[in-house]
């Protein structure tokens, strides 16, 4: 069983202010208080650079760079393609969904949601970064 790291350090990525805000006290509900945030994918990869994130939250709608596109630039790099990823959305397209599978998302999350379920997706995208699978030898 997985035990969250509450000084594990979190990025929130989001262009609505108010929905950054929320995160945040979601977040600080279960415990994280450690969080940065983004307005958009491309000031994320700046962060990204200055500090390793035990964990990335983010939008898929935002403009310049959506958070689908830094999904895909997290994970194209070696240095953050393991940080556990949490994709948010109002979109419940089953499309987006697999999309975001198919690009490395953790997991995802259709907003509106609440702390108990953030935190049941925390655990379980941190728990499988902390426990990855064992290679099989034939």
């Amino acid at each position: 069983m997985y035990t969250l790291n509450t000084a594990m350090p979190v990025l929130v990525v989001d262009d609505y202010q108010t929905m950054v805000r929320i995160i945040r006290n979601l977040l600080r509900q279960i415990g994280l208080e450690d969080v940065d945030d983004a307005p958009d994918g491309a000031a994320a990869l700046l962060k990204m650079k200055e500090r390793r994130y035990g964990l990335v939250i983010s939008d898929w709608n935002m403009q310049p760079m959506s958070g689908y596109d830094l999904l895909q630039q997290v994970r194209s790099n070696p240095e953050t393609r393991d940080v556990p990823f949490i994709m948010v959305t109002a979109e419940s397209k089953t499309d987006n969904v697999l999309a975001a599978r198919r690009a490395g998302a953790s997991s995802y999350i259709i907003k509106p949601f609440n702390a108990q379920t953030l935190k049941a997706k925390i655990e379980t995208v941190c728990g499988q970064a902390a426990y990855p699978a064992r290679a099989t030898v034939a």
